[in-house]
């Protein structure tokens, strides 16, 4: 039969040196992985902020599309655009424009 020893406080000290070495192992470890936390809380924030301004842009895209296509398949549509950007007129149109008056001259 074994007779358990009594090794008085050793025995106690033992448990804690081994239940520290455990927890500093475990803070160690912690504290390797917290600038890669980090670093994957900020990628993550970049990317969700790259999804925005891609979807922004791809908006942009089909509204740009559309119009490109309105230019290639409908006249009314380059009529009008002529009439409001180049200045230009149906036969029987009067084409009127306003001018914003100059006031802060340069002396």
């Amino acid at each position: 039969m074994k007779e358990k020893v009594d090794l008085g406080i050793w025995s106690k000290l033992t448990q804690a040196v081994v239940a520290l070495v455990a927890v500093a192992i475990l803070v160690l470890i912690g504290l390797t992985y917290l600038p890669l936390i980090h670093q994957n809380e900020r990628m993550r924030r970049e990317i969700d902020r790259l999804q925005a301004d891609q979807a922004k842009q791809e908006e942009v895209s089909k509204q740009l599309l559309t119009e490109v296509e309105a230019l290639r398949h409908d006249p009314q549509t380059v009529a009008r655009l002529a009439r409001e950007k180049l200045g230009f007129a149906k036969p029987d149109e009067t084409v009127i424009r306003f001018e914003s008056a100059v006031t802060n001259l340069p002396r």
